[in-house]
């Protein structure tokens, strides 16, 4: 038994929302793209780009990922390039995307040799956090004013949108892409391909596949474009759990059990979005609130359920583990930082990546 604490990616949860990916792609003639920003531990790559047609970025170190350890194509986006990373960016991708025109006009020169593209703002979103929104009021991601895009239309071949977050809704994301036509329709019309970020949950249980393979592939037919999906949580929601061990119970007006973990250090998304961790089994008599081990007093995956008092040594299982956890685990506290481990299709669990003192270390000076 591995000791914890541990991410475990599992392949055979896996699988499933790669199956997804692939029917969507058959159907409708998009390709997806990984989104690193989301998930990018790379020990699973293997699987995943049997499945996909390579990766998107949001940094140059995202980009030599993509790259190095991907299979297909690898797009560049960041929100803003550096002049010293451009030229090492362009070494490494496919197609870069441009933030904004000013970027583009930065680097035009450069990159003349390379496909680029242009990220469009259309100033509608799903997101339910302004904190998440790129449609926020005063955002700086990507262009709406489309006089001024139709200004440079000539030095592009595509856009990219991002403007779904956490979308379910189908009929939102059809309401959504129509205003984008409604807007953008006669540039659509100039361009080769068009990305459509991530943000679409389509590999959830109800989701109805088949309807936003048939919008895709209209959309497509209609500007004579080819559309990309860069799926993050949608290629790997629910196919990972963080393990860890009860150390300590107390009582203080509720039951109190402290793991081996911390929310801040390892699932840090469900503090900045005030969100309770997901527990394997949470069902039983007994109510306890799971406590990081960190020195934040917030640090708390949440109140749950379970059939026998919990008493040390006890190991928990928090799952949907995978998107938003190991790209952002840190080093607050000097906490060890949870292994990296992986459950192959045969059912055999490896460990690919434990981090010690020496990892700590070398993150400071």
């Amino acid at each position: 038994m591995l000791k914890t604490p541990y991410y475990l990616i599992d392949k055979q949860k896996l699988l499933p929302n790669l199956e997804k990916i692939r029917y969507l792609r058959e159907q409708s003639g998009a390709k997806a793209l990984l989104a690193l920003k989301c998930f990018a531990t790379w020990s699973v790559f293997d699987l995943m780009q049997d499945y996909m047609d390579g990766t998107t970025s949001s940094s140059l170190y995202e980009v030599r990922l993509g790259r190095e350890k991907f299979v297909g194509e690898t797009h560049a986006y960041s929100v803003a390039w550096a002049d010293d990373e451009i030229e090492e960016v362009l070494t490494h991708c496919d197609k870069i995307i441009f933030n904004s025109i000013s970027q583009l006009q930065r680097f035009d020169k450069p990159s003349q040799d390379t496909v680029r593209g242009l990220r469009v703002n259309p100033q509608v979103s799903s997101s339910d956090y302004l904190l998440a929104d790129p449609a926020r009021p005063f955002s700086r991601l990507g262009e709406w004013d489309a006089e001024k895009i139709a200004k440079v239309i000539d030095k592009i071949s595509g856009f990219m949108f991002h403007n779904n977050c956490e979308n379910a809704d189908f009929i939102l994301f059809d309401k959504m892409l129509g205003v984008i036509e409604q807007r953008f329709g006669h540039l659509l019309h100039q361009i080769q391909w068009v990305s459509l970020g991530g943000g679409i949950h389509f590999s959830g249980a109800h989701y109805p596949l088949d309807l936003l393979a048939v919008r895709l592939k209209d959309f497509a037919q209609k500007y004579s474009v080819q559309v990309y999906l860069e799926p993050g949580e949608a290629a790997i929601t629910q196919s990972a759990s963080l393990e860890v061990t009860v150390l300590d119970t107390l009582y203080n007006g509720k039951h109190l059990a402290v793991v081996d973990a911390s929310i801040e250090a390892h699932m840090l998304d469900l503090l900045i979005y005030r969100q309770n961790a997901k527990l394997e089994k949470n069902t039983g008599e007994y109510s306890y609130m799971i406590c990081g081990k960190s020195c934040l007093a917030g640090d708390i995956f949440g109140e749950f359920q379970f059939e026998q008092p919990l008493v040390v040594g006890d190991r928990l299982s928090f799952i949907d583990a995978a998107g938003y956890t190991m790209v952002k685990k840190n080093w607050f506290n000097g906490l060890k930082m949870p292994a990296i481990a992986v459950r192959q299709l045969d059912g055999r669990i490896e460990l690919v990546r434990e981090f010690g003192f020496a990892d700590y270390l070398g993150s400071l000076s």
